[in-house]
């Protein structure tokens, strides 16, 4: 469908409550109930989700049509290519952590398909089970890291293009037993992005630098390196940053275009399962 409008200066929520977490970005989202969706309180939510950049709706009780069903209101769905959805629902892609496994998938900074032509607009994660205690997510604000700034680096940046591959990603998938993963042909898929890219909905600039970046297109990578270690610290610096404690019913949404996230693994021996969906994109970074 098509997305509503983001004013700037939008009026009060009436269908839900929302919580700011941190001041850079974050939000908790109270009182929606994902199984009488509508458009008017999708069109309240999704507002939340431009104005605060990562969000966690709490106390949902969703199967896994309703969930497909809140995600197609986002747009159309991104089938993950590399590695296996659900035997049912092959959209949604389980991410577990088992008592065995000895790494988290996600531990390191990243912005959700960034080494893809085209990378996902936004992510959702589903709690279905989790640890008694840990498994947190941290998102950062790349807003507020491109603000920061110089005038001189801005410049500097503005016509840069850094490349991403799924390379980056392979030890980590390599680890994962529990998850049917093809980490050969992720290895092959690369994407070159603006390392300042323009949100289209709120016309914003932001640092777009994660984990996934090798070097700036047109440079080697011991050219680019220096510099690109700074702006990965820069970027998560951590009053840029905020936490998502996860809760059982909790369902976060993120903004692939100005965020990236951090899943801590901080529950070894214990089992933490979730559902993702990944929303297209209408355009690549600009």
């Amino acid at each position: 469908m098509a997305q509503p409008a983001v004013s700037a200066s939008p009026a009060p929520y009436e269908l839900i409550e929302v919580r700011p977490l941190a001041g850079s970005l974050g939000a908790e989202i109270l009182g929606a109930d994902l199984t009488a969706l509508s458009d008017d309180l999708y069109g309240e939510i999704y507002r939340a989700f431009v104005e605060h950049q990562a969000i966690v709706i709490r106390d949902q009780d969703l199967s896994t049509d309703q969930y497909l069903a809140f995600a197609r209101y986002w747009g159309e769905i991104n089938i993950y290519p590399f590695m296996k959805g659900l035997d049912t629902h092959p959209e949604v892609l389980e991410i577990l952590k088992t008592e065995e496994d000895t790494y988290a998938f996600g531990n390191a900074w990243h912005s959700d398909g960034s080494f893809n032509p085209v990378p996902p607009k936004a992510t959702m994660l589903y709690a279905q089970e989790l640890p008694p205690a840990g498994g947190d997510t941290l998102f950062s604000s790349g807003y507020s890291s491109y603000e920061t700034l110089s005038d001189g680096l801005k410049q500097l940046l503005a016509p840069l293009k850094a490349v991403y591959i799924g390379e980056s990603q392979r030890k980590s998938w390599d680890t994962l037993k529990a998850m049917q993963h093809n980490t050969e042909a992720a290895a092959q898929v690369g994407g070159v992005h603006p390392i300042i890219r323009t949100h289209p909905d709120t016309g914003r600039k932001a640092l777009f630098c994660s984990s996934h970046i090798v070097r700036f297109d047109g440079m080697s990578d011991e050219e680019s390196a220096p510099l690109l270690d700074y702006l990965k610290a820069h970027a998560i610096r951590p009053e840029f940053t905020c936490r998502i404690r996860w809760q059982p019913g909790s369902l976060s949404i993120w903004d692939n275009r100005c965020t990236q996230h951090y899943a801590i693994d901080d529950y070894a021996g214990q089992r933490r399962r979730m559902h993702r969906i990944n929303i297209e994109a209408e355009e690549a970074p600009y």
